[in-house]
């Protein structure tokens, strides 16, 4: 009976002294601490939440295979750089290194695991040198430049439909753009400007035959629709001017330009020009500004822009406050 009584004492003791012997491990991994066997120190750890579209990516971390998949919560990880990949069937794997910072939460959330086998459609029917996406009106324009023809269909290549012929004396063409009613387009190169309207129109406003405007002495750089789609914005390597889309049209100069080929973005919705022109500095040098012009229905700018040279408005104010 003595000899039980000590065992129980002693079995006691050993437990009370375990327990506080590993009472500090037991807090410290509760308050997300670990111990480091190479730097003999309790360490604060940190976790790498994985998420994947699609879900259910198998997660190797450093090479080993753990048991969830994404989105999956890897917990008390030591501070340092650990090598994660993804691999999901039929799916290109991902794969990155990833830093873990102690008491923080690594994010890899924005991973998209791509088919190997993308959804990949044709949808043109017949050859075509150039293309326009309307995707408010949720349709395919197609310019065709050997058989000389533009046509149209819906963005799931349905309807298609030939809607306008190309010029035969029109030479290589540099640009084209749909304008913003719909109705014509235009094609440019370096020395002429066709716009050509839609066959189906039924509209006595447009004229059956395409309408040229010649540029024999300037390079043509650019050109815009404007919101009316009837008044084009065209940059030359001189100026930019302002034209009507109709046969005869003689282009109206608004700003001269120092740059042969500026860089340009055209906003229709706001009727804006923003371009880059160079202006010599008092040293000679020469510097890039960026300037924005207005080119709303407003004839009142209009004139103003038309009669105010380029670059010398506050000298042309001042002169006339001086007067």
């Amino acid at each position: 009976m003595y000899t039980f009584q000590k065992i129980r004492s002693f079995l006691f003791y050993v437990s009370v002294f375990l327990f506080f012997a590993g009472l500090p491990f037991i807090l410290t991994f509760a308050l997300g601490y670990k111990f480091n066997t190479h730097s003999l120190k309790f360490v604060k750890t940190g976790l790498i939440f994985v998420k994947t579209q699609p879900v259910g990516a198998k997660i190797y971390l450093n090479g080993k295979l753990i048991t969830e998949k994404s989105p999956a919560s890897m917990q008390e990880l030591l501070p340092g750089t650990y090598k994660v990949t993804l691999e999901l069937a039929q799916h290109y794997p991902w794969k990155a290194d990833v830093e873990v910072e102690a008491g923080k939460v690594s994010r890899v959330d924005k991973v998209i695991l791509f088919p190997m086998r993308p959804n990949l459609e044709q949808l043109n029917q017949e050859k075509f040198s150039l293309f326009r996406i309307d995707i408010e009106k949720k349709l395919i324009y197609y310019l065709d430049q050997d058989k000389k023809v533009v046509y149209r269909s819906s963005l799931d290549a349905n309807n298609f439909e030939d809607i306008a012929s190309l010029p035969d004396k029109f030479a290589q063409i540099t640009g084209w753009e749909i304008s913003p009613d719909k109705r014509k387009f235009f094609i440019f190169n370096q020395h002429q400007i066709n716009v050509i309207f839609f066959d189906n129109q039924g509209d006595y406003e447009y004229p059956v035959s395409p309408v040229f405007l010649e540029y024999p002495q300037d390079k043509i750089n650019d050109v815009f629709w404007h919101s009316d789609s009837y008044h084009l914005v065209v940059m030359t390597d001189k100026n930019i001017q302002v034209i009507e889309s109709r046969q005869g049209a003689l282009p109206i100069n608004l700003v001269e330009l120092n740059k042969g080929g500026p860089e340009a973005f055209y906003d229709t919705k706001e009727d804006v020009l923003y371009f880059s022109d160079s202006q010599r500095s008092i040293d000679g040098s020469f510097y890039n500004n960026l300037y924005k012009l207005e080119l709303s229905a407003n004839l009142y700018l209009l004139e103003r822009l038309i009669t105010q040279p380029f670059g010398q408005g506050k000298e042309a104010q001042k002169e006339q406050v001086g007067e």
